[in-house]
């Protein structure tokens, strides 16, 4: 796929990308200190094999990375599908590298994964944004995303982190989602 940055490789995460996406991670302390009240920790790459939501099956779940020629892994995107019903989707993290920020990536990616999860029969994604990161507000609603006025505490079967905020919640239908720009 293309995007105003160059070209870029979405695929399957791979167990040898661990060391890219604790690199990652680290570059992108902001949202986790933001999210979690702490930078990610070494056993976060691994935990999301793991994090699914109640009643989900490990084969519903997606991780994929979008690698670009400069940057290497840029972004990761964790996903499962059928959740919360089987036509729809929920996304679990999209993250993109600061140095990639502002620059399309973000944008075609989720415009490839809107018309990927639409061609697959999805008509519904969810995802959720935590409290107070304005500019993940400001990317879900240009994109078309609703999002919740109120914030909800997170949930999941996983330990909140000791400065976690609450989230709002997302929803975008592929029925009425805008084209992206970008």
């Amino acid at each position: 796929m293309e995007h105003t940055g160059g070209s870029v490789r979405l695929r399957d995460l791979r167990p040898e990308d661990e060391p890219a996406v604790l690199d990652l991670f680290g570059a992108c302390s902001d949202w986790f200190r933001a999210a979690f009240g702490q930078p990610s920790g070494p056993g976060d790459v691994q935990s999301l094999y793991y994090a699914l939501p109640e009643g989900c099956a490990p084969d519903q779940k997606r991780l994929l990375v979008a690698e670009t020629a400069d940057d290497g892994v840029a972004a990761l995107i964790d996903l499962v599908l059928g959740h919360p019903s089987g036509n729809e989707c929920t996304v679990g993290a999209f993250l993109v590298a600061p140095a990639c920020r502002h620059q399309g990536l973000g944008t075609a990616l989720a415009r490839t994964l809107r018309e990927e999860a639409a061609h697959r029969g999805i008509v519904r994604v969810h995802t959720t944004v935590t409290d107070g990161w304005e500019s993940g507000t400001a990317f879900l609603r240009a994109l078309g995303f609703h999002v919740s006025e109120a914030a909800v505490a997170p949930g999941g079967n996983r330990n909140l982190g000791p400065g976690e905020r609450g989230v709002r919640r997302a929803t975008l239908s592929l029925q009425s989602a805008p084209a992206a720009e970008n």
